[in-house]
């Protein structure tokens, strides 16, 4: 589909220009999932059902589910955009729905006309935020099957970017009210999250309500063994109520209050792909990094981090031990460190 018109007409014929749910005339073509997450614009006929005047509000307000309306009108290829994920269940905006009916905060949740078209169901929102998944350069050497690719490169042209070591861990994220999640919101526990449940203790009560800090649990080993690391928790990224990621000296000012570590840093300055990977070749750690990792130097919004952020994953990386690494993992298999922070 290449425009709202044609969308519009493919919907309403496919669906007799009746309402899907009560068979009333249609008066318009809803897009499922908002097209606004979509670079193609989301119009998809799978995307899209023929709707009444109410029922499409009861749908932009989510009253009505997009899981619902799919199977009200027999739909079975579920669209979605890219990044997402056909085993987690979204809104209409793009809100990740919990198992326990709670929902996660999502790209477009702080955008003013999203907020008041969600004013009845605010209250159905947990305080948790998902980590997004980077995409990667074209020129990494390890992309699975589920990974994206960052193919418009000018997204970088003359920004300032900071590179840092990719570093081979679980992504943590941690709150004000001192709860933990690795990238799963609800993911289960697991004993190898020990040692970072502890930690968080020192210093959670700092930060400011609303905030998160994102980071790298180092503490079990994966397919990296570490020999002398800083800290099992290295800093990457803080976010501020307003689900905005802070430039990176603010963030490293952050770090110092709240004495914590951040990744290593490769490089800084403004994005030279050829500069960027010499810099990783020369570093100390090439033989055991992961790859690494670029992103704005200044600050910018959760909306705006597939545009912001972007990863390199040196070759033969991915292995089907570092997928299973949680059912392998023992007590011993920690990694080492120099001073414990």
């Amino acid at each position: 589909m290449k425009s709202r018109d044609i969308f519009r007409e493919s919907i309403f014929k496919r669906d007799n220009h009746k309402c899907v749910v009560c068979g009333e005339p249609a008066q318009d073509a809803h897009h499922i999932i908002e097209r606004r997450l979509f670079d193609d614009g989301g119009y998809h006929l799978e995307n899209g059902v023929s709707l009444c005047g109410p029922h499409h509000i009861e749908a932009e307000k989510t009253t009505l589910d997009a899981q619902e309306l799919r199977d009200i009108a027999g739909i079975k290829k579920i669209v979605l955009p890219k990044g997402y994920h056909r085993d987690t269940r979204y809104d209409k905006w793009g809100n990740i729905i919990l198992p326990n009916g709670q929902r996660m905060k999502g790209e477009l949740f702080y955008d003013e006309s999203v907020q008041k078209i969600l004013s009845e169901v605010l209250c159905l929102f947990a305080d948790y935020v998902k980590y997004p998944r980077t995409k990667h350069f074209p020129w990494s050497e390890s992309v699975g099957r589920d990974d994206d690719v960052l193919s418009d490169l000018s997204v970088f042209d003359g920004k300032r970017v900071v590179v840092t070591e990719k570093m081979d861990g679980e992504n943590a994220t941690v709150y004000s009210d001192g709860y933990f999640h690795a990238r799963s919101v609800n993911g289960n526990e697991h004993p190898s999250q020990s040692w970072i449940k502890n930690f968080i203790q020192k210093f959670y009560f700092d930060i400011p309500e609303g905030w998160r800090v994102c980071g790298e649990n180092l503490y079990a080993r994966h397919s990296v063994k570490y020999d002398a690391l800083e800290s099992y928790f290295q800093v990457f990224s803080v976010w501020n109520e307003q689900n905005e990621c802070l430039e990176w000296s603010e963030m490293l000012e952050y770090c110092d209050l709240l004495g914590l570590t951040h990744v290593p840093v490769l490089w800084q300055g403004v994005f030279d792909r050829d500069e960027i990977h010499k810099a990783f070749l020369n570093s100390r750690n090439t033989d055991t990094s992961e790859g690494y990792v670029v992103r704005s130097e200044g600050g910018f919004h959760y909306t705006e981090f597939q545009t912001s952020v972007a990863k390199y994953v040196r070759a033969d990386h991915i292995t089907e031990a570092r997928h299973n690494w949680r059912m392998r993992w023992h007590p011993s298999d920690v990694n080492k460190i120099k001073t414990l922070k």
